[in-house]
């Protein structure tokens, strides 16, 4: 007869394989934790708010961006560090996990912006580089973002810069780009050769250098009604160079902030807003005409001038004669006033003349 199973021993084979399973689900449920730690894991130097999807890094001792980013970040702000340059593709090595919507990489003294830098951030909306010292950015530096909303370059460009950023900005690249902010740049002039090739609603120029804007940057402005430019805290020189900006502001809605705007030169119209001034204030017309009248004026007693000497030569042997006429007769004049001076000193003239 074969051997009979006892209870214990059906009982004992559940019991071990219930521990085994057991066991299975531990070590499944670990390797998992593990995983996720690792994946969740805030970098070092950085605090991580995952219910806003935030990360933010501060006073990083390396001075590079951190490489271990959690996925779910979408919001990442790197401030107060030392990064000189963004580098090509720095973003890349996060691949497609990372779907950044929010970018601030201000007050980071970064001077150079390699072409590419931003590549692998293809949703990214908003772009904050205020506060650093750019010499160099190039053609390339915004290529890879498409769905860019918002740029911010407040009190970052140096004149290296300035003539470099109107070709960065119209490749064709930022076609979806409605905020533009160069504030605190000391720009002179609108710095972008082109509109056609963004869709900015918002231009910000306040606090820079601007004394004027010439008739070629206000038609492109009026040609693109949509756009609304801030002016504020720039110093016009309120002459006849202004006669186009000042039209535009009293025939156009798009500077909000005309109210704003002041004289900062000649010395007779400081402090006096742009829309107060008067069309004969900016007349170039007059200007034109008083020059002309100048140099008119010039040419005329320049003409007299030279026909007065032609005189002098043409009659240069009368003139010689009558001054000779003249000579004589002051000389024969003086020696009859020294004969009658002689006789009334001479004593004995005078005794006989008794």
């Amino acid at each position: 007869m074969g051997m009979m199973k006892t209870w214990d021993d059906y009982h004992g084979n559940d019991r071990a394989f219930r521990i085994c399973k057991l066991a299975m689900r531990w070590a499944t449920t670990t390797c998992v934790l593990l995983s996720l730690t690792k994946a969740e894991r805030c970098p070092a130097g950085c605090t991580c708010a995952e219910s806003t999807r935030t990360v933010t890094c501060r006073g990083l001792q390396e001075g590079d961006l951190p490489m271990d980013f959690p996925h779910w970040v979408t919001n990442l702000i790197v401030k107060g560090n030392n990064i000189s340059i963004l580098v090509s593709e720095v973003f890349s090595p996060y691949g497609t996990r990372l779907e950044l919507l929010n970018l601030s990489l201000s007050e980071n003294n970064i001077q150079i912006v390699e072409g590419g830098a931003f590549l692998g951030l293809a949703h990214l909306q908003r772009l904050d580089l205020s506060g650093n010292r750019l010499f160099s950015i190039s053609v390339r530096a915004f290529s890879g973002l498409q769905e860019l909303r918002y740029l911010c370059l407040n009190n970052s460009l140096t004149s290296l810069a300035v003539a470099q950023v109107s070709g960065a900005l119209t490749t064709g690249t930022l076609r979806r780009l409605q905020w533009l902010e160069l504030s605190g740049n000391r720009l002179k002039t609108v710095p972008l050769n082109t509109l056609d090739k963004l869709n900015l609603q918002v231009l910000d120029l306040t606090n820079n250098s601007i004394q004027t804007i010439g008739k070629e940057n206000v038609s492109r402005l009026s040609e693109h009604k949509a756009i609304r430019v801030f002016l504020a805290s720039n110093p016009f020189d309120c002459n006849c160079d202004l006669q186009s900006l000042h039209f535009w502001l009293q025939n156009a809605s798009q500077c909000p902030d005309a109210s704003l705007l002041r004289c900062s030169e000649p010395e007779g119209r400081r402090g006096r807003p742009l829309e107060k001034l008067h069309r004969e204030d900016l007349d170039c017309t007059s200007a034109d005409l008083e020059a002309v009248s100048y140099v008119f004026l010039g040419i005329v007693l320049a003409l007299i001038g030279v026909v007065f000497l032609m005189v002098l030569y043409l009659n240069r042997e009368g003139i010689k004669k009558w001054l000779n006429n003249i000579r004589e007769a002051c000389r024969d004049q003086m020696e009859v006033y020294h004969y009658r001076y002689e006789q009334d000193c001479d004593p004995r003239l005078a005794n006989v003349a008794v």
